[in-house]
């Protein structure tokens, strides 16, 4: 009987708590309360649920999922906080650049309660106060920077305002995972100067790209030419030396021809009749030289004695024997002088 009226008396009191509304609580606490279950002594908890039991108006325990028992009327579940990752849409607010840029940014947050307790003693409304320390810590982070750096440094500023609010939820017992920046809105004039900015910047490039290459081509044609100068100069020396090896080994060649014919020369006169030889020989040349004084100038000096070849030709052969005798009496005083160097030399050392 005392079982069955705590029972009905703690179900009229649960029945009045959701259905009399109370003027002095707040908008989180009703929200609360009305999701609060009901104390029927066997409690369910579901997977991923911490539920929050006071006892005669002070915290008791938290329920672990599965199978609890609550005593009726002096056990009350306070609180139910979820343990699964939660997703807050943070709505969009105005921020001030280092550049004095005004922004319309929004953004998503996603967090977990790690400790039930302080998320249910801790703050008033985790969700409401998670948002706005958000809101507070994106307006701070987004005047460190200006409107250049919001976009180009998107993941470092999602990452300050993350460490931001995990230094102040930690007495929550929340935890911040990520923070995104969904969309960034910039004032029309703004967003005009900042197209006009990328044109410019993308002529900028196209006129540099362009004197760069009239630049290569530059410089490749002078190499070109560099080049051409260089391989003609080396194909002019190579010409002159290999010329000069030629005219070198010709005039070699006839330089041994000439040896070859005087001394061929010097042995035939030697023979028997070399100067009948060399007679006729004068005289051929003598007669070729004579039907050629006209053909070269038109001025002629002429001999006396222009018609008596035997003449000339004895007068030839005269100068020669004068000269093969001045050659036979040189050649035993050159031996000579070179048998009494040595004995000079021995004479001299003793």
């Amino acid at each position: 009987m005392l079982r069955t009226l705590c029972r009905t008396g703690g179900a009229l009191l649960q029945q009045t708590q959701r259905t009399v509304p109370r003027l002095w609580v707040t908008p989180a606490q009703q929200r609360w309360a009305s999701n609060l279950p009901m104390n029927t002594l066997v409690l369910f908890v579901p997977q991923q649920e911490a539920w929050v039991v006071e006892r005669m108006g002070r915290f008791h325990r938290i329920l672990e999922p599965g199978l609890n028992f609550l005593i009726p009327i002096l056990d009350r579940i306070r609180y139910v906080q979820s343990l699964k990752e939660i997703v807050i849409d943070v709505p969009e607010q105005s921020a001030v650049s280092l550049d004095n840029v005004t922004l319309q940014i929004d953004g998503v947050l996603y967090l977990r309660i790690l400790d039930p307790f302080k998320a249910s003693y801790g703050v008033e409304d985790p969700e409401y106060a998670v948002t706005q320390l958000a809101q507070t810590t994106m307006r701070s982070e987004l005047g460190k920077l200006t409107l250049d750096k919001v976009f180009r440094e998107r993941e470092s500023l999602n990452s300050n305002i993350v460490h931001s609010i995990n230094q102040a939820s930690d007495e929550w017992g929340i935890r911040c995972l990520r923070y995104e920046i969904k969309d960034i809105h910039v004032p029309p004039r703004v967003k005009e100067s900042m197209q006009m900015q990328v044109e410019a910047e993308r002529k900028k490039r196209a006129t540099v790209l362009e004197s760069e290459g009239t630049r290569e081509a530059a410089i490749n044609v002078a190499e070109g030419r560099k080049q051409a100068q260089i391989l003609a100069s080396e194909g002019e020396k190579a010409e002159q030396i290999n010329k000069a090896a030629g005219e070198a080994q010709a005039v070699l060649a006839k330089a041994e021809a000439k040896s070859k014919a005087i001394r061929m020369l010097s042995e035939a006169l030697t023979e028997q009749n070399g100067n009948a030889a060399a007679s006729l020989s004068v005289a051929e040349q003598y007669v070729s030289a004579f039907s050629n004084l006209a053909k070269e100038s038109n001025t002629i000096l002429l001999p006396s004695n222009s018609g008596d070849i035997s003449g000339m030709v004895t007068q030839a052969m005269t100068i020669y024997g004068t000269l093969a005798k001045t050659s036979q009496k040189g050649a035993p005083e050159a031996l000579d002088e070179m048998s009494e160097g040595p004995a000079n030399q021995s004479a001299a050392s003793q």
